[in-house]
């Protein structure tokens, strides 16, 4: 099984902004732990993170992995374009976010692609990435 782990606009800055939303480890630390939970389970990651839309979408679309795990960041609330693409193709995604974003500000409680993902997992910390990733490896 190979798995695509796509991260959005500002997650290349985790682990030095709001610390206490998204802790403290950097992104690349936790891609190391994805790529090794996943590893030992006989998966395969590759990790793509972009800060512009257009990068994301075509990343979607010319994917070959079994499965996606998205974290769109503030993509969730407001591309279309995203939501296209991920309607444009036939592999699974599933929407992650690190912090509940129902408990937080008004404007993160609406996700234009969760309809379109299979399923969302959300406010576990780094450990959503894990929980998706076990999604696609039962």
């Amino acid at each position: 099984m190979k798995l695509l782990v796509l991260n959005g606009v500002n997650l290349n800055m985790t682990g030095r902004r709001e610390k206490s939303v998204y802790g403290t480890q950097t992104l690349d630390d936790i891609n190391r732990e994805i790529a090794a939970f996943c590893k030992a389970r006989g998966a395969e990651c590759e990790f793509f993170q972009s800060n512009l839309e257009g990068e994301l979408c075509t990343k979607i679309q010319e994917s070959d992995a079994d499965g996606i795990i998205l974290n769109a960041g503030a993509f969730t609330h407001y591309s279309y374009a995203l939501r296209d693409a991920i309607a444009s193709v036939t592999t699974p995604v599933v929407e992650v976010h690190m912090s509940n974003v129902h408990a937080r500000e008004e404007f993160r409680h609406k996700s234009v692609i969760s309809e379109v993902c299979r399923g969302t997992i959300l406010g576990f910390g780094k450990n959503s990435y894990i929980l998706a990733t076990e999604s696609f490896l039962l």
